[in-house]
């Protein structure tokens, strides 16, 4: 149904950054919520950001806030992560995840998910 497609990841030194986009495909005007996720080797899938449909209401993972930002294009059926003063321990597979109601920061309340793209920030 949802089709989602992240890019944008890659190998960036601390301190750098990197924009990661995130392109779904089909309808998504039925999704609510918005959010990226990402998993390092040996951990569980982490919330890190958030941005509501309706509201445009944002929410940050507090490892992330102040140095990420989420953003959406509705027309365009994107939504955008920018990740600024990146450290080594940001260094994880990153998701895109769409949810058709509401959502906090629990993996299991979206519906839909990217492939995930990988990010690795070298010291």
């Amino acid at each position: 149904q949802l089709r989602l497609a992240e890019s944008g990841g890659g190998l960036v030194q601390a301190g750098g950054s990197l924009r990661l986009s995130c392109e779904a495909s089909g309808r998504t005007f039925s999704t609510y919520t918005m959010g990226w996720f990402r998993q390092a080797p040996g951990k569980e899938r982490e919330f890190v950001a958030r941005v509501a449909r309706t509201t445009g209401a944002t929410y940050y993972a507090d490892a992330v806030q102040g140095r990420f930002t989420i953003s959406r294009d509705n027309a365009k059926n994107t939504v955008q992560l920018d990740m600024t003063s990146l450290k080594p321990e940001d260094t994880a597979v990153y998701y895109c995840a769409a949810a058709s109601f509401f959502a906090g920061g629990y993996p299991n309340q979206y519906n839909y998910w990217g492939q995930g793209t990988q990010v690795t920030v070298s010291s």
